[in-house]
């Protein structure tokens, strides 16, 4: 059974470009709801434990930097179908490769500078958005 929940950030690049209130028009106009949102910022040790999946990987590095840069927005979100239904709507990784109207084709400026995080599973989901909010932070 799919959960009705999914984690989100709007990434350091879309919030310094002025995007906040665009990406999150774009989520609830797809039917989400903002269930906890939060405008902070990553440290380096922050993002390494965040990402430590991706440690090995040769973009990992840069990854880290990239995501303690500045502020991200971070949201859960709530919808039937959340994790795949908002996969759909931010797009593939790549924005050149994203589909029409998607959050990465209008906002993404390359592959690492994507706009927003997606989780990829439910559990993924309840992990991440667990690193980011509390229990009496989520509603």
């Amino acid at each position: 059974m799919n959960s009705n929940r999914t984690f989100t950030m709007i990434k350091p690049d879309a919030v310094a470009n002025g995007h906040i209130g665009n990406i999150i028009a774009m989520i609830t106009n797809a039917g989400f709801k903002i269930v906890s949102l939060k405008l902070t910022q990553l440290t380096v040790a922050d993002a390494q434990t965040f990402y430590e999946v991706h440690a090995e990987r040769p973009f990992y590095g840069e990854l880290v930097k990239f995501m303690s840069s500045g502020p991200i927005v971070a949201a859960i979100l709530e919808k039937d179908n959340a994790v795949l239904d908002f996969r759909t709507l931010i797009g593939a990784t790549n924005p050149a490769d994203a589909a029409e109207g998607t959050i990465r084709k209008k906002y993404a400026t390359s592959m690492s500078e994507n706009a927003v995080h997606g989780s990829d599973s439910d559990e993924n989901a309840a992990i991440e958005g667990a690193f980011h909010f509390s229990g009496r932070e989520q509603f």
